[in-house]
Formats: structure tokens, C-alpha cells, sequence
């Protein structure tokens, strides 16, 4: 199940037509963003993937699979709320 970003979601609730035309500028800060935070979540995976495969409990196990998940979802958020301000032209 993919996880829309709330720039989607906006654009469903309006009708799927966006009333911001970005600047090549924006659209390029925007594509540098979407990848660093692709290797900052890969960076989070690698560090964290190791150690549940290593764990002998499935308490153990399920409390770093929450940690994952956890740091994974703030980093999306992270990514979604720069990339609004890019939009709204309040970073340049």
C-alpha cells in the first residue's frame, strides 16, 4: 500500500488540478529533496534492518519494526512539510 503525500491528497480534494504552477527552480529544489530523503529513509533501513533479523525476541523484534516504522513516517512528514514550503515559495 503506497502512502500518498499530502500534496496528492490536496490535489484529490480539489479536484486533482493544481492552482501553483511550480518555477523550474522550485521543481528542481523539490527533486534534491525527494532524494535526500530517499537516502536518509535507505540510511535508516540499512541501520535498522540488521538488527531485527539479529533479534532473539519478537518483543525485541516488533519494538524495532515500530522504531522503523516510526522514524520512516517522521522523515516523510519532514520531507512533505519542506516541500510545501518550496511550493509556497517561502524557501529560496
Amino acid at each position: 500500500m503506497a502512502l500518498k503525500s499530502a500534496w496528492e491528497l490536496a490535489l484529490e480534494r480539489t479536484g486533482g488540478a493544481s492552482s501553483v504552477k511550480l518555477t523550474a527552480k522550485q521543481k528542481k529544489k523539490i527533486a534534491e529533496l525527494e532524494q535526500l530523503y530517499k537516502a536518509k529513509i535507505a540510511q535508516e533501513e540499512l541501520t535498522l534492518q540488521p538488527k531485527i533479523a539479529a533479534t532473539a525476541t519478537p518483543e525485541e523484534r516488533q519494538k524495532l519494526e515500530e522504531t522503523l516504522r516510526n522514524e520512516i513516517a517522521k522523515l516523510r512528514r519532514k520531507l512533505e512539510d519542506e516541500k510545501e514550503k518550496i511550493r509556497q515559495g517561502k524557501t529560496e
